[in-house]
């Protein structure tokens, strides 16, 4: 009779038995060859203590062994939901960040706008328009694991859309549809999606919709933000945000950064190299 997967612990507190595969996958998913996807799923699979491993575990020790074989692209990568949350604390610099994947959709896009609505002001955090349509985006942002988004949020969404609707129609709004979006660092819950769903709403979200959720949005658009770069200390990428640099091609643009950040000789060129390889993958 085979033997049963170990007992892992979730960030939520589940208990789950450990699934190889899903780990596989995502290390794949990063750009890692099939020789080191197993590599690395075997050594980080023989360290697991059933009941006592979480799922923290399982990313960290990955994570560093990609990072400690210089892996840094394929490292990049994977650690992009975690990168998403080094954005924070506050939803700001996430709000500015999908507005610039907007921007390279094609979109017209504002952030941080106060609309107006039929019976309240709103303030919606990214307004998009692309030809006849006009998205009113939220940016849902969370800076720990585990936590989900759930049916609270696009019930709210939805209602304020609403009122800015009606009040866009009584004005005489040229755009044939207006839509309703939330998009997520995260995970919906299964009646969040139902409701979105139901309503006719954009929900994008960590694998979701299958299709293409954020993190797909963001492979395809090219943009991944600074805090992915295992070249850069936490400091250095706080210093970056706080002066309002989310992009890791924001970096090659800005190359007087670099100084700011104390780089120069083998230490920048590093930077560059990995910017250029998780840019481009």
């Amino acid at each position: 009779m085979p033997k049963k997967p170990p007992i892992i612990i979730k960030a939520n507190g589940d208990r789950v038995r450990y699934d190889r595969k899903r780990l596989m996958t995502s290390l794949l998913r990063s750009g890692a060859s099939q020789e080191l996807a197993n590599s690395v799923t075997d050594k980080v699979s023989s360290e697991i203590i059933s009941g006592t491993t979480t799922t923290y575990n399982i990313y960290a020790n990955a994570y560093n062994m990609l990072k400690s074989a210089k892996y840094h692209p394929v490292a990049a990568r994977y650690s992009l939901k975690k990168a998403i949350m080094g954005l924070g604390p506050t939803g700001f610099p996430f709000e500015q960040f999908i507005g610039e994947i907007l921007k390279r959709q094609g979109y017209k896009v504002k952030v941080g706008v106060n609309v107006q609505g039929h019976c309240v002001p709103h303030e919606v955090d990214v307004v998009a328009i692309k030809g006849d349509t006009h998205a009113l985006v939220e940016a849902k942002f969370h800076n720990q694991t585990g936590v989900h988004t759930d049916v609270k949020v696009p019930l709210y969404i939805h209602s304020r859309f609403l009122d800015i609707e009606k009040k866009l129609l009584a004005k005489g709004d040229t755009h044939n549809i207006h839509e309703p979006w939330v998009v997520t660092n995260t995970h919906f819950t299964s009646s969040a999606i139902q409701y979105g769903e139901c309503m006719g709403m954009k929900l994008f979200g960590w694998r979701y919709p299958e299709s293409g959720g954020i993190e797909k949005m963001i492979e395809d658009s090219g943009l991944h933000p600074i805090t992915c770069l295992t070249t850069l200390s936490q400091t250095q990428k706080n210093l970056l945000l706080k002066q309002g640099t989310i992009l890791c091609r924001e970096l090659i643009e800005k190359e007087y950064l670099f100084q700011e950040l104390g780089l120069s000789g083998a230490k920048a060129g590093a930077l560059k190299r990995e910017i250029d390889m998780i840019c481009s993958a």
